[in-house]
């Protein structure tokens, strides 16, 4: 198993990898809004903020050899379920028409007080 990490996207902010790659799966960990190069959460909304999640993923994706389009299952965490409409709109755009399977959780609080975080699994290039 190799680890991936990208400056392109936040350094982990605990004992973790920005994602692990095992043969030709990629786990990436979750995503917050975390711009990558100041490491400060951006975005007022869980729209702005997915944004800024989508953008994250793609750089540890690319990182990975992969992409958003060979995403298989996501998982999104909502501080509250009142975002779920707005964060679809921006996940879907993102996504394009690629349509992996997913959950979506409400969770009591994210980390550094975030409205979205979210993961995947992909499918990585053959090298």
């Amino acid at each position: 198993m190799d680890r991936i990490a990208t400056d392109h996207a936040p350094s982990a902010i605990g004992p973790y990898s920005q994602a692990i790659a095992w043969e030709r799966l990629l786990f990436c960990s979750g995503q917050i809004a975390l711009d990558p190069a100041s490491g400060t959460l951006v975005g007022d909304t869980a729209a702005d903020q997915t944004l800024q999640v989508m953008k994250n993923l793609a750089a540890v994706l690319g990182a990975g050899r992969s992409s958003l389009n060979r995403v298989l299952k996501t998982t999104i965490f909502l501080a509250s379920m009142d975002d779920f409409a707005a964060v679809n709109e921006v996940y879907a755009a993102a996504m394009d028409d690629h349509r992996p399977a997913r959950a979506t959780v409400a969770v009591k609080t994210l980390p550094m007080n975030a409205l979205v975080e979210i993961d995947v699994i992909a499918i990585r290039e053959v090298a």
